[in-house]
């Protein structure tokens, strides 16, 4: 079987770095291992930093190092023309360009935090076609491939 893909949004990426522990923490360490292939869009990049120096400034040289030590494959952002025609994918018209770079990458799960426009939303996930989760959930998916792929190799 081949290496899972996780297209990571900016609250996934942040929670992942600002945490010592916890799932968004894992998956980066995974990453990082070269047991799952993590990527994310120049977006998200974008987005996290921001973040980080508004709610923790200190942050900003981890966040560069953590970016660099965890293998994060950084993708150009979709085509404009491209996320104006999925904005009917979600009702946050900002998210859709996190969207459509991750359908773009053919990813096997979108990790994010975001439950006002994601998670509580399944709709975002039959018409995007992607599996959305919060970090915990895509690390019990993570963990089910890994478990499938040794027993497949018995």
């Amino acid at each position: 079987m081949s290496k899972a893909k996780l297209f990571l949004d900016s609250s996934a990426l942040f929670a992942g770095i600002a945490s010592s522990s916890g799932a968004a923490r894992v998956l980066l360490l995974l990453g990082e291992s070269g047991q799952i292939a993590l990527l994310v869009s120049e977006q998200v990049i974008v987005e996290t930093e921001r973040a980080a120096a508004r709610k923790i400034p200190r942050l900003l040289p981890e966040l560069r190092q953590a970016i660099l030590k965890s293998g994060l494959l950084i993708l150009p952002d979709p085509p404009v023309e491209l996320v104006l025609r999925r904005l009917d994918w979600i009702s946050h018209a900002a998210d859709a360009p996190i969207l459509v770079a991750a359908v773009q990458a053919e990813v096997d799960y979108l990790v994010t935090l975001n439950r006002k426009h994601f998670l509580d939303d399944p709709q975002v996930g039959v018409r995007s076609g992607l599996r959305i989760g919060a970090p915990g959930e895509a690390l019990a998916w993570v963990r089910s491939q890994i478990r499938e792929s040794s027993q497949d190799d018995v």
